[in-house]
């Protein structure tokens, strides 16, 4: 099982990861130097925070062994797949009552800002390639993919 890890030490705050996840998740295809970064369709599944004392931290989901998102869902929409260890979400079975977003002790969780009817959350990039768009475009290295035991 693979799942994403954060250095925040190395973080600049340049906000690749977050341009890259917008662009792996667009709905119509194109360039990312056509990316429309206003379009709330584009939506990133993560983010980056810049604290009072300037240093960045990069806000992602940690498919959690005990994930609290997929205990508070009461409509199963979100399940923690045994083969791969990722938190799955399935917009089709939501019923956005949002207990997700106010269990996740990291803040990841949120909806979507166009309808505010499904959540948006990290999917780890599986239809989009081998490695997550976050980690593949981060210049410093503050996130990176690792094996970890099952």
């Amino acid at each position: 099982m693979e799942r994403i890890f954060i250095d925040a030490a190395k973080c600049d705050g340049c906000r690749n990861c977050f341009v890259a996840c917008m662009q792996a998740h667009r709905r119509d295809s194109g360039s990312i130097y056509d990316l429309d970064l206003t379009d709330p369709q584009n939506e990133a599944r993560n983010r980056i925070v810049r604290g009072s004392d300037g240093t960045y931290t990069p806000i992602f989901c940690r498919h959690c062994d005990q994930p609290e998102c997929v205990m508070s869902c009461m409509s199963g929409a979100l399940k923690k797949d045994k083969e791969t260890g990722l938190v799955l979400y399935d917009e089709t079975r939501c019923g956005s009552c949002f207990m997700c977003v106010m269990n996740c002790p990291y803040g990841v969780l949120k909806a979507d800002t166009s309808t505010r009817t499904k959540v948006i959350k990290c999917d780890f990039c599986m239809e989009h390639g081998a490695q997550p768009s976050c980690a593949k475009a981060c210049p410093t290295g503050a996130i990176y993919v690792r094996e970890v035991k099952g």
